[in-house]
């Protein structure tokens, strides 16, 4: 009973998935907080060293890479490297955003910084870097809605966004902008510029959610023009870009939109290969049964406060 309470008790995702022959995927949710320093170093430089490979030699001096902040801290990462020789070819790194709804404390899971080495670009990694991390988080939730946002200005990832995940706006066909997608996107802009790059003196048009001269905090080196940005296979998306950016004054959109039953479903349907399905059976089991057992088991766990219902001994 011990060795279950201990392995429920971690409050961290930690996950880690052979997503191919070739890849090995590990997971780390807030890895500020649990791994041990010499740990979280390599996995920094490990970050770092895929930052490079991206852009030619240069850093990143926001978000993640800024000594001043917490990120790490605040951050799930999901790092694949090659079989092979453990080498680090992608990252993501998702900024867990605080926001209020209703009167209580949530999170938005920002999509945040991807980056892949350009060796690696056609390796199918984008069904990991994008899709994965967010089905583990939902899975780990209960199958409870998660939202998440994102913030770019390639057109494929604006596509990507729209057709993985439900109720975004904008740039998803028949989605309307809500009340939930204003007050959340209005919250973002105010408390957590700096988790994507973005200055104060970036403008915001809240009815497009369209962030205006965005490449001032830090995020200088991301910058694209319209014609090196990657473009989605429907050309609907590649439209709305040029329509709606201004990509010489350096403009992003804010998309928001919710992981749930039915983005889960589009996300093994369409997204996972299916070498891969067994595997990723076996995880989503676990984690299934761990966001069902979990509260059980602590509930028996007579050293855990639970509040009003029980004293802690």
């Amino acid at each position: 009973m011990n060795i279950l309470l201990a392995a429920f008790r971690h409050k961290q995702l930690r996950l880690q998935f052979r997503a191919s022959p070739e890849h090995v995927v590990n997971i780390y949710e807030r890895p500020g907080e649990f791994l041990a320093p010499a740990e979280l170093d390599r996995l920094v430089a490990q970050c770092r060293t895929v930052v490079r490979a991206c852009l030619a030699g240069q850093d990143l001096d926001y978000g993640l890479f800024d000594p001043r902040t917490d990120a790490w801290s605040r951050c799930v990462i999901t790092l694949v490297c090659r079989s092979a020789d453990g080498a680090p070819v992608a990252f993501n790194a998702m900024p867990q955003l605080a926001v209020k709804r209703a009167g209580r404390d949530e999170h938005v899971l920002h999509l945040g910084l991807v980056m892949v080495d350009p060796s690696e670009r056609s390796g199918g990694l984008s069904w990991i870097l994008y899709g994965l991390t967010c089905f583990a988080l939902f899975l780990r939730g209960g199958l409870r809605p998660l939202w998440v946002s994102s913030v770019t200005q390639v057109p494929a990832v604006v596509g990507m966004v729209a057709e993985t995940f439900s109720n975004v706006f904008p740039a998803q066909d028949a989605t309307r902008q809500s009340f939930a997608h204003r007050h959340l996107a209005h919250q973002i802009m105010k408390r957590h510029r700096a988790a994507f790059g973005v200055g104060d003196d970036a403008g915001f048009d809240p009815d497009r959610q369209i962030i205006t001269d965005a490449y001032t905090g830090g995020s200088d080196n991301l910058k694209k023009s319209f014609d090196v940005a990657a473009k989605h296979r429907a050309e609907r998306y590649n439209e709305y870009c040029l329509r709606e950016l201004d990509y010489g004054r350096g403009d992003d959109v804010l998309q928001i939109g919710a992981i749930d039953l039915g983005a889960g479903q589009r996300f093994l349907s369409r997204s996972v290969p299916r070498s891969a399905l067994p595997q990723l059976a076996v995880q989503a089991l676990v984690l299934a049964t761990g966001a069902v057992v979990a509260p059980l088991i602590q509930w028996l766990d007579a050293s855990t406060h639970s509040r009003r219902l029980r004293p802690a001994r």
